[in-house]
Formats: structure tokens, sequence, C-alpha cells
């Protein structure tokens, strides 16, 4: 059985495919009755290219198909993806938020795929049990909700919760005046404070870009709110706080920011089209 695909890819979901072909073979065969090569987990895979090779009778496999190349298909996809927006980002950290798009029992999977692919972190617990990591967030609009709407009350009950040296990445788009929760928070959380998020709706317009509509796309979160919010942080002295973005942020529209000097994020590319015998 050869197994390819027909377009570029990162590849994942070698190792699970390996671990379904160990496990779930036919009663009456063994591993040691089939040879498998394939590529790694992470490596470039050119179109028409063979990822994988299963020699043995196969009536040892048949029945596993469908679960072996789901499993590479689905892994793949995300790797892929997640590789293209490293890589327009790059050197910028890129992190994986996908837990709302997708049913909770692919999260280890899908979170491996992305960590394989260059993404600096996942969102939860489940997206990191593969590699032993936690997951890594911000504080949510849902938490700022439940606070009444006051970013600040929820930005310093976040950090009394998570002790530590932990710094924190506060949402600051609540009230959409981005500009004033980001100083607001600044001030409140000093040195605790790792960065602030923007994620203005695609449909509304942040209270700093109104006096300055006409000449560019107002909507969401875009390069203009990025260099006010910088502005004003820098101006308050606040240097240090980062700036993450969020919010429909595709390959496409990281070229775009990276075109007006918006942000960017990544680990760097690599590939090892090679075959190996598994053991």
């Amino acid at each position: 059985m050869q197994v390819f695909q027909k377009n570029h890819v990162i590849l994942c979901g070698i190792d699970e495919s390996i671990a379904a072909l160990k496990l779930c073979l036919t009663p009456g065969f063994s591993w040691g009755d089939i040879e498998v090569h394939t590529l790694r987990d992470g490596d470039a895979a050119e179109p028409w290219e063979t990822v994988m090779t299963i020699t043995g009778p196969y009536a040892a496999f048949a029945h596993l198909e469908t679960v072996y190349l789901g499993m590479l298909a689905r892994g793949t996809r995300v790797a892929t993806n997640t590789r293209n927006v490293v890589k327009a980002a790059w050197p910028k950290p890129v992190i994986f938020f996908p837990a709302r798009h997708a049913h909770w029992s692919v999260q280890g999977s899908d979170g491996y795929a992305a960590h394989i692919a260059g993404a600096a972190g996942v969102s939860t617990d489940a997206q990191a049990a593969w590699w032993g990591a936690s997951g890594i967030g911000t504080v949510p609009h849902a938490l700022i909700a439940s606070m009444g709407g006051d970013t600040v009350a929820a930005a310093v009950a976040f950090a009394e919760h998570i002790k530590g040296a932990v710094r924190i990445i506060v949402l600051v788009d609540f009230d959409n005046d981005s500009v004033a929760t980001a100083l607001a928070v600044a001030r409140a959380l000093g040195p605790r404070l790792y960065g602030v998020r923007l994620d203005t709706s695609e449909t509304m317009v942040d209270k700093s870009i109104v006096p300055m509509m006409g000449g560019f796309r107002p909507t969401g979160v875009n390069s203009q709110l990025v260099h006010n919010v910088r502005a004003a942080l820098d101006g308050a002295g606040f240097r240090d706080v980062k700036i993450v973005v969020s919010g429909g942020f595709n390959a496409e529209r990281i070229a775009t920011f990276e075109q007006a000097q918006g942000p960017k994020a990544g680990r760097a590319y690599r590939a090892n089209p090679r075959l190996e015998k598994v053991g």
C-alpha cells in the first residue's frame, strides 16, 4: 500500500497511523507480518510524493485504510495551514487558538499538528497533552463579562488566581476603546502584564480609529489600530508590553499586515523528505 497526497504539505499523523497499525491488525496477524516505511511528522512532502508504504498480507490491515488515511488527512491539513501562517508571520510567534472550531475529541491531535508545524503555543491543556505541555491563552471576553464588563477588575482577578511569575495577556477591546483599556490594564498589572490582545469585531470601529476614518478600512483589527495602541503604550512608558492580534488572521491577512508594518509570528521551516523503516 502506497500513501501519497496531491499537494505540497507539511505531514502529520504518521505516528498516530503507526500506532493504529501496531495495535489494530486483523486477529492472527502481528506487527512482524508487515513492513512500514514512512516520512516523519513535520516533514515537507511534494505533490504525489509517497509518504508511507505498507508491505505485507493485505488482509492484515485492509480494514484500517480509512482510519490511517483520516489521521493523516486531518493532521496534515492542520499542520500545513499552521505552517503557512507561521511562515507568513515569521519571526513573531503564532499561538494556535482553535478549540471552539473543532470537536473536543480532536483537540489533542490538532494541537500536536500545530505544534510540529511551528506554533509557539496552543490554547488548551488538551491540545498540548500529546507533547506534555500546557495550554497558554489570554483573559477572554467571558471573564470580563462575568466581572460586569470591567476589564481591569477581570485582569487583576486573573493575575491573583494565576500565581507565580506567569505574565499575562489581557484582551482590551471589550469597551471598543483599546487604547484607553490597554493603558488602564498596564497601570493596574505593571510587570505582570506580558501583552494586550486586540480582537475588535470585523463589523466595529475602535474609538481611536474614528477620527482617522477615510483612507483605509477602519473596521476590526487593522494596522492603524495596532500603531495607535503601540504609540499610547510607548508614550506612557510601557514599551515592554507586547501587542497580540486575533480574529480571522490567516496567511494572506498576515502578509497584508506585514506590508503595513503590522505584527507577525513563527518558527523556522524544516523538511526531511526521506522514507524510513519503522521498527
